[in-house]
């Protein structure tokens, strides 16, 4: 397990720990007959963190972008299949003309 891997389940757990305390916090105001008005300031500051731990994890563990451009030198991935009895050609696409004379409205 890598770093971020290890940073995202403390984000969650932390998110899920402050999700527990304004359960708790509501409870207690129950008890207490008073009016729910928001979170402490402390869960506040628990979401806020989990959220950032969260969503670097979330950017780093997939691992690096690969261009989508078909002409770069590092969008080698995509190619033919070399087992050509999965390409069909007889599709719905043939019912649809092929040229289309459509023109955007400005």
């Amino acid at each position: 397990m890598g770093i971020g891997v290890v940073v995202g389940v403390l984000g969650v757990l932390i998110l899920f720990h402050a999700a527990y305390s304004t359960i708790q916090y509501r409870g207690l105001l129950k008890i207490m007959e008073e009016e729910f008005s928001g979170p402490p300031m402390n869960v506040v500051l628990e979401l806020l963190l989990g959220l950032v731990l969260s969503m670097w994890a979330g950017l780093t563990v997939p691992g690096n972008f690969l261009s989508i451009h078909p002409d770069s030198e590092e969008n080698r991935i995509v190619s033919l299949p070399a087992n050509l009895d999965f390409m069909i050609f007889n599709h719905r696409g043939r019912v649809f003309p092929l040229e289309m004379n459509v023109k955007l409205k400005n």
